[in-house]
């Protein structure tokens, strides 16, 4: 029975992720060589068009990659992948806690180089063609090792932690896994403006005393307390731009991309800084954590009585050990199917963060002004090479932001 609704709602997933990117091709195709009259004074054709192809080439990659994501998932469960990596790691080594440790580690490995084609074509081939590409593949693979090993340092003893509950913490471990995997995740906040951050990016004090006096009085105004404005080198790996804040508590800090700082103007940057800010204000950070981990809890709950069910595995393509605990292989298979069950409600995630957006919009109108934020985001919207014509369907399943002529249709008709 699992091994049928596992088929059918992975095929329902690669089906309707195909029919939605064929949808984003054919509208932003159709709307190819006439720059939607709202943006004509604003934006050339040449850069529409631009804006066109880079969407359409990025759906086709999208496309393929699903397609061989799916072949992947179906190779190592229905056709026995995992069951094959599992019995080699067994080969290996006969203590079973590292037996599983290995596994895991395997797993991830082997899905990272499977994944690697597609994100060297993505960064060399697609964002080079369109001129976003500023990596050299030297850097590609210091940030390769990097992020290996900050996976390991922060990984494996996080998986280490998780299976030693399921092995000793008994029928509710589950609880303690997630009290756990939210401690650390917290931790991460914390964590990552500071040590984690620095490791792939250099984060210098903004050495503009007008600008920074200008947001800190923003900042004050929101109610925000800053630990520091920084610009991060993002022109060194690419020319798309942006700016968020970032950390925890006392970590708390605002982190501008070089290449946002040298397009947009003093007015548009605080415009964009009192967007960012509004997500503060509107309490969109803590109710997104507050959401996740409740999620979380209710994942764990399932896993961790799936976890005990025979079927579970069997109906994966996996036969459970005899000799050993089926930990390791519960986390895999739980994870790797997930996203299979959960995507039809994609929608409805993305329905609330574009509704946030709206709302964080509405902020920054009040703190600065609509024009403001409508020029700065006209020029991002010209430089990222985001397209302004969505296909309805498409942009209200995936979008997590509101299509372009939308978002400031909605950013100039609110009252003021």
């Amino acid at each position: 029975m699992l091994t049928l609704l596992f088929i059918a709602l992975l095929l329902t997933d690669v089906a309707v992720r195909l029919w939605l990117a064929s949808r984003q091709i054919r509208h932003v195709a159709r709307h190819r060589d006439e720059v939607p009259p709202e943006f004509a004074a604003r934006i050339g054709l040449h850069s529409h068009q631009r804006a066109a192809d880079y969407t359409v080439a990025r759906a086709k990659l999208t496309m393929i990659e699903r397609v061989f994501d799916a072949a992947v998932l179906v190779g190592l469960t229905l056709l026995g992948g995992l069951q094959a990596i599992d019995t080699f790691v067994a080969g290996l080594t006969s203590h079973d806690f590292l037996r599983q440790l290995l596994f895991i580690g395997a797993v991830v490995g082997l899905l990272a180089v499977i994944g690697l084609p597609f994100t060297l074509w993505r960064q060399f081939k697609l964002e080079a063609r369109f001129g976003f590409n500023r990596m050299t593949p030297r850097l590609f693979i210091s940030d390769a090792i990097k992020g290996a090993l900050v996976g390991v340092a922060l990984g494996l003893p996080l998986a280490a932690v998780v299976l030693w509950l399921m092995a000793a913490a008994g029928p509710f471990w589950w609880l303690w896994a997630w009290g756990v995997w939210t401690a650390f995740n917290m931790l991460i906040l914390v964590l990552y403006p500071s040590v984690i951050a620095p490791l792939f990016n250099s984060f210098k004090p903004l050495d503009d005393p007008a600008l920074a006096d200008r947001i800190k009085t923003l900042a004050t105004r929101c109610g925000f307390s800053l630990n520091g404005l920084f610009v991060m080198d993002g022109s060194k790996r690419s020319a798309h731009g942006n700016a968020y804040f970032t950390g925890f508590g006392r970590a708390r800090r605002i982190v501008f991309f070089d290449t946002l700082l040298a397009r947009l103007n003093a007015d548009e940057i605080e415009a964009v800084l009192a967007h960012e800010l509004g997500h503060f204000a509107r309490r969109h950070i803590v109710k997104r954590i507050v959401i996740s981990f409740a999620l979380a809890l209710g994942f764990f709950a399932l896993l961790g009585w799936l976890a005990q069910q025979p079927a579970f595995y069997e109906g994966l393509g996996v036969v459970p050990q005899l000799g050993g605990r089926n930990d390791a292989m519960a986390l895999i298979l739980f994870f790797l199917v997930v996203p299979v069950f959960t995507f039809l409600f994609t929608p409805l995630s993305s329905w609330y963060s574009r509704r946030a957006e709206f709302e964080a919009d509405a902020y920054a109108r009040d703190q600065s002004s609509a024009d403001r934020l409508t020029s700065a985001l006209i020029k991002l919207y010209d430089d990222n090479a985001a397209t302004l014509t969505p296909d309805p369907v498409h942009s209200a399943f995936y979008d997590s932001h509101p299509p372009a002529a939308v978002r400031i249709r909605h950013l100039n008709a609110t009252p003021a």
